[in-house]
């Protein structure tokens, strides 16, 4: 790494600096990122400390942890540094969750939960998650701490963790996502569609919530999900006796989404070139409308607005199911492409565990937790703007070594094999490069 990345922090820093005020914030911000940045197994405080050559690691705490002084300031900072090298109707905003595997009961909103990174139940801590991502470029948004019902009624319990008064109380996570999406427009992000897994598209207001507020998702359901035909009629029939129906019936009855696709046809499609070949899998769609309105006496839900459904046959024989409101003309390469763009974000999570210490912060407190996050969050930012300097300067390069390089011969006719090739299909109108994000992210380092 280059000696003075250290300088270039110190400049790109300059507008959350502005934003932090008090000289000994805008002192400690830069020192807390170096230390997440640079070199070092381990990014809790004692650790980071002594390699930064500190005597102890309290103002690093004081800062990390005081509950004194707002970061709100910072996070539309982040957003808009984001939305600077990523924002745009390409780009997508995705809406997930990570877990933190943490030991007893003390840390804020830990509890046995479904921890992702482990993939079973597990004492734990949740942070809902926002990402903007553009091809293989994530830059995360926010992290939102889950605070689980037994932590919400125990006000004593929150109290000596420090939660607000105005959190401590149960919320879905389906509702602290919309949350911070209504955050995140407010502070000018810029991105062309939304797209989620089966744990938020599961949620029908979820679904309506994004819709509400003008925006074009895509998101994963169970395959038992409701599903009408398109053509479904609201009917008004007519009883002989009693007062008149309040409510309309459906025309037929819904189908789960596995059966609803059943019949469909099934395309093999490709959707990015990994490290050992296309990524390919097979893909359906079909227009219907989602059985997500109100429920009637007979448990049916009325039909709620027209949308895609799309199913994808992946090669290790799993079936995964999704619902987009994309326009009605939308191809099927644009809507697998859509369903498919969500992955980025795992890349993001992973690179601020195992790159830059989300999950080791060892504090108990809720301010604690949220800064270190949002530390990690703007450390990541950083990564970004370099690889996409790079990415910007490899690219002026290009046309010179393009002319310069010679074509491959092409091995004789007689050799060659037809084979049959999948359709290719549009990345968002962008074909990313195959190195991952904390690949990229690392060689820039190195060369720094």
């Amino acid at each position: 790494m280059r000696a003075d990345w250290r300088e270039e922090l110190k400049g790109w820093l300059g507008p959350f600096l502005a934003a932090l005020g008090h000289k000994k914030r805008r002192l400690w911000a830069p020192v807390y990122l170096r230390g997440l940045i640079g070199p070092g197994e381990r990014k809790s405080l004692q650790p980071m400390a002594e390699r930064l050559g500190l005597r102890g690691h309290d103002q690093l705490q004081h800062f990390v942890a005081s509950p004194s002084w707002d970061d709100g300031p910072l996070r539309q900072r982040l957003v808009e540094s984001a939305d600077a090298i990523l924002g745009g109707q390409e780009a997508v905003l995705v809406v997930d969750d990570t877990a933190l595997p943490k030991q007893g009961r003390h840390s804020v909103g830990v509890a046995r939960q479904y921890c992702g990174c482990l993939g079973k139940r597990a004492n734990c801590q949740v942070l809902v998650s926002l990402t903007l991502a553009k091809g293989e470029v994530p830059v995360p948004l926010g992290l939102k701490l889950f605070l689980p019902e037994a932590w919400a009624a125990d006000p004593e319990r929150c109290a000596r963790a420090g939660v607000p008064e105005e959190h401590r109380r149960a919320v879905a996570k389906t509702d602290l996502a919309l949350a911070e999406i209504d955050r995140v427009l407010a502070a000018g992000a810029r991105f062309g569609r939304v797209v989620a897994d089966a744990g938020y598209g599961i949620s029908a207001a979820f679904r309506r919530g994004l819709s509400e507020r003008g925006l074009i998702w895509a998101v994963g359901i169970p395959k038992v999900q409701n599903i009408y035909a398109s053509t479904v009629q609201l009917l008004w029939p007519k009883a002989a006796t009693g007062r008149p129906r309040r409510r309309p019936v459906p025309s037929e009855a819904p189908v789960p989404a596995e059966m609803a696709l059943a019949s469909a046809t099934w395309r093999r499609l490709s959707w990015r070139r990994g490290t050992k070949g296309p990524l390919m899998a097979e893909f359906a769609a079909l227009r219907v409308r989602a059985a997500e309105g109100e429920q009637l006496r007979g448990g049916w839900h009325l039909p709620g607005e027209e949308v895609w459904l799309i199913g994808e046959r992946r090669t290790s024989g799993e079936t995964k199911y999704y619902l987009a409101n994309l326009a009605a003309e939308t191809k099927l390469e644009e809507l697998a492409a859509t369903i498919k763009s969500r992955w980025v974000c795992e890349q993001a999570h992973q690179q601020l565990k195992e790159e830059l210490g989300l999950d080791h912060f060892e504090g108990r407190s809720w301010t604690g937790l949220h800064r270190h996050a949002l530390m990690t969050m703007i450390a990541l930012a950083f990564l970004q703007h370099l690889r996409s300097r790079e990415r910007g300067k490899n690219r002026a390069r290009s046309p010179r070594a393009s002319a310069a390089a010679k074509p491959a011969l092409d091995p004789a006719p007689a050799r060659r094999r037809s084979r049959p090739r999948p359709a290719s299909m549009p990345v968002l109108r962008r074909r990313p490069t195959t190195r991952t994000s904390s690949q990229s992210a690392q060689v820039v380092l190195r060369q720094w």
